[in-house]
């Protein structure tokens, strides 16, 4: 035990143990944003990560502790914390950490104040609702609607906020009654330390289908540079064969090099020089 703990309560002291216990038994552990999360919530995220990462919900002074007590740089994970972190340890790397955590999230009602994750927009159409204070609550909140055939309509597709601005309260109200859930809730990978490294959550979020198609699309310009400066490897070794018997086959016909292996083509050359010349002469 570090003397700094060493006037810490019992209970204390064994939070800091318990984290330094799972830091050792688990190859990542990572820093997690639980702003905004209800605690329902948060049960169905740990039902869906039971088994392949594990929560933990502490004081990020009791964090501090237990990072300042571990050897290595796990400590620089320090600086990330916030007032509403929490640890996540699995076994698994970071890119599929944050793809996990990225699944377990879910759409929910925004409120007053929150900022738009992306623009929002209000479709054209009808509603279930009938004529009443509705159709002002919606207009008062930017929302084009009025009452068609006996019921409140959308008059026009409109973007009512965009990415990065803020949902007043009327604008709130109105996506809750119009069920338009915009916010993406769930844990959000803040930092995660694996195999000596500190990885950020802007290096983790990738698209995968993007990346796995820059990889396929530079295998094959790599293939077709090597074959093309007939620069030979254990890939390329047979393109590179293959291109040379049809190239030197090329020049033989050419040259009219009596080869068994093209006699036939050279013939079938001379063939048809012989019946163009034939035709022009005629």
């Amino acid at each position: 035990m570090a003397l700094y703990t060493a006037h810490l309560p019992q209970w204390k002291i064994d939070e800091i143990s318990n984290i330094k216990k799972l830091a050792s038994e688990f190859k990542l552990v990572g820093l997690v944003d639980m702003y905004g999360i209800p605690a329902r919530q948060v049960q169905d995220i740990r039902r869906n990560l039971r088994g392949k990462a594990e929560l933990i919900m502490t004081r990020n002074t009791l964090i501090e502790h237990a990072f300042g007590e571990i050897e290595g740089s796990i400590s620089e994970l320090s600086s990330r914390l916030s007032g509403h972190s929490a640890l996540i340890f699995t076994n698994v790397n970071p890119f599929k950490l944050y793809s996990m955590l990225e699944k377990t999230k879910t759409k929910m009602a925004a409120r007053p104040g929150e900022t738009a994750p992306e623009d929002i927009v209000v479709s054209k159409g009808p509603t279930g609702f009938r004529p009443g204070p509705i159709v002002g609550e919606l207009q008062q909140a930017g929302i084009p609607a009025a009452i068609e055939a006996g019921k409140v309509t959308i008059r026009e597709t409109k973007t009512v906020v965009k990415a990065g601005q803020e949902i007043n309260k009327k604008l709130a109200d109105a996506l809750v009654k119009l069920d338009i859930k915009p916010m993406d809730v769930g844990l959000i990978l803040q930092a995660a330390f694996y195999e000596g490294s500190i990885y950020e959550s802007d290096v983790l979020a990738i698209d995968e289908t993007a990346f796995y198609n820059s990889i396929i699309t530079a295998a094959t310009h790599a293939f077709n540079l090597s074959v093309n400066a007939a620069y030979p490897t254990r890939d390329t070794a047979s393109a590179l064969v293959t291109k040379a018997v049809r190239e030197a086959r090329g020049v033989g016909v050419e040259a009219a090099v009596t080869s068994s292996d093209i006699i036939d083509a050279v013939i079938g050359k001379a063939q048809a020089q012989a019946m163009a010349l034939s035709g022009v002469v005629g």
